[in-house]
């Protein structure tokens, strides 16, 4: 004779949420062990997500402690245990070694893809959504292209940097039959009948009313570090928009982390909503103070909810060079006692949060740019050295001033402009300049050339001209030269990432802060690396006022 089992209390399932009632004292405390982000204070009833993850953990709680069920609760909790393994060993299959792609229906005769992008374009089609992070150059284009190939997946809406509309265009052609329409207006119009629409970052605002009406299989967000301000800004708004229209949700970047960690909520929200749950559930789960606590482990629960992947390049192929160059001190020393002004304001407990606020942003503002102006004649001049020696060379900054000393300073050598402030047509014109050999020298603004091709064919030095706080700005810089096609693949050659920087000004507090930011990004991209997370209890412009402090005070 069997004897019932005790239950220790009631299982629901409402099929949009799995409550849990009535739960013992002790239980309720296994349960919090096992599901983090329920709040210790919380009680019962638990309302937890129906996803298929979550009901496999539902299920495998109820091996040890029984709760009261209907059979159509238990039944339908059952199947979607079930689901969630199945989809589990599928995902698996995909990323073994011994892995075999199939063939890809609807690639023009000729072309095909590699096995580690068909293999993302199968998870995706699992999950519904993926955030693909794959080294500079490998190829995430032509994921998503392959990706527009699967059912359901047209028509398909790709946003883009707006220069990039025609390149990602030609790659559509030359690989597939598919037809595609560069959206060229901010407001909505009668788009032509074609298999994919190409947006720009910028037009999103003004479609957001539409995006329901247009019907979107594919959604996919090139460089989707965008938005990893979420819908604190409007274009974040209008992306989640999109992102909840579609049936696919697909992200492409190599760098999804651009300051901290705490980002990667933001940009997981818009494809996979479910792996990281709400932001307060977040932070206290993975974060403390701001600060994510374990980014190797973040990074791996990530890669093991099929979220995330990424392909990383063999071996080391930049060599880093950090040097150290003159400047001028005059410049400097013209905005000295206006620093030290703003940075007495921005530590000053008699001023106001909005006015700390704008005296940190106004001295980030002119010590930077200052910075870069100190140091614009000396760094030409390394540009014109490389240059003599038969070098190419991509130069990277972010100031007017600081462009306008390097172009009087490399003047008879008619540098090409790819900044903020070219057109589109003007933009490709400027890389046609440089990539034909009709000029050796393209100055290129930091945050200006994500995904632009083309340049790995010309050049294999890149100068860091001026700085970035985000380490991962100068990554994307020069993966414009580390990606497939580069002029040393198969050779023993190494792309040189070169940094001129000043003993003053803004570059040594610049200097200390990228290398927390690397910590940051890396832990969580590239969690077998070891790295982990720094903390810091001071924020990054916070240095730069401390540094003018400290000058005051001698």
């Amino acid at each position: 004779m069997s004897l019932a089992r005790r239950t220790y209390g009631r299982l629901e399932w409402r099929g949009d949420a799995i409550v849990l009632h009535e739960l013992e004292p002790h239980v309720c405390i296994r349960l919090k062990q096992l599901f983090p982000r329920i709040p210790k204070a919380k009680t019962a009833p638990f309302v937890l997500q129906s996803d298929m993850a979550t009901a496999a953990d539902v299920a495998w709680f109820l091996e040890r402690y029984p709760l009261a069920a209907n059979d159509q609760d238990l039944d339908a909790l059952g199947r979607a245990r079930d689901a969630f393994y199945q989809r589990q060993a599928e995902a698996e299959r995909l990323l073994r070694a011994d892995y075999t792609p199939p063939v890809v229906a609807g690639l023009k005769p000729g072309k095909q893809l590699r096995p580690h992008q068909t293999a993302a374009i199968e998870l995706l089609s699992l999950y519904g959504g993926l955030l693909v992070g794959d080294d500079v150059g490998l190829g995430k284009t032509f994921t998503a292209i392959g990706a527009c190939l699967l059912p359901g997946a047209l028509p398909a809406t790709i946003v883009v940097d707006r220069f990039l509309q025609l390149q990602w265009a030609e790659r559509i052609h030359e690989f597939t039959g598919l037809t595609t329409h560069c959206v060229n207006l901010t407001t909505p119009y009668p788009i032509p009948p074609c298999d994919v629409r190409l947006f720009a970052w910028t037009q999103l605002l003004g479609w957001a009313d539409v995006w329901e009406t247009l019907g979107t299989g594919l959604v996919a967000f090139d460089e989707c570090q965008e938005l990893r301000k979420g819908t604190s800004s409007q274009k974040g708004q209008s992306a989640l928009v999109l992102a909840r229209a579609a049936r696919y949700r697909l992200e492409l970047t190599a760098t999804p982390v651009y300051n901290y960690g705490d980002e990667i909520w933001e940009v997981m929200r818009f494809i996979r909503p479910e792996v990281l749950g709400d932001r307060e559930d977040f932070l206290r789960e993975w974060a403390s103070g701001g600060h994510i606590t374990d980014a190797k482990a973040l990074g791996t629960y990530l890669r093991e909810q099929h979220a995330f992947v990424r392909q990383r390049k063999p071996g080391e192929r930049v060599n880093t060079i950090v040097q150290t160059i003159e400047h001028d001190a005059g410049e400097l020393a013209s905005i000295e006692d206006v620093a030290q002004a703003l940075a007495q304001t921005a530590a000053s407990k008699a001023s106001s949060f909005e006015e700390k606020g704008r005296a940190t942003r106004e001295l980030d503002l002119r010590v930077r740019q200052a910075t870069g102006v100190a140091k614009a004649r000396y760094v030409a001049k390394v540009v014109r050295t490389l240059v003599a020696a038969g070098e190419p060379v991509v130069l990277a900054g972010w100031h007017r001033e600081v462009y306008a000393t390097w172009l009087e300073e490399l003047a008879d050598l008619a540098p090409a402009m790819f900044t903020g402030s070219e057109s589109k047509a003007e933009k490709r014109r400027q890389a046609e300049r440089f990539t034909s050999g009709e000029t050796d020298v393209f100055i290129l603004s930091l945050r200006s050339g994500r995904g632009l091709d083309g340049l790995q064919r010309r050049s294999k030095i890149v100068v860091i001209g001026e700085l970035d706080w985000s380490p991962e700005v100068h990554h994307q810089v020069i993966g414009r030269l580390d990606r497939e096609g580069s002029i040393v693949d198969g050779t023993d050659d190494e792309i040189t990432a070169l940094y001129l920087v000043a003993e003053d000004g803004s570059d040594p507090p610049m200097m200390d802060v990228l290398g927390l930011k690397a910590a940051d990004a890396a832990g969580i991209v590239d969690p077998d690396l070891g790295l982990r997370t720094q903390k810091s209890d001071t924020a990054p412009l916070q240095r730069l006022v401390e540094r003018y402090l400290k000058r005051g005070d001698q």
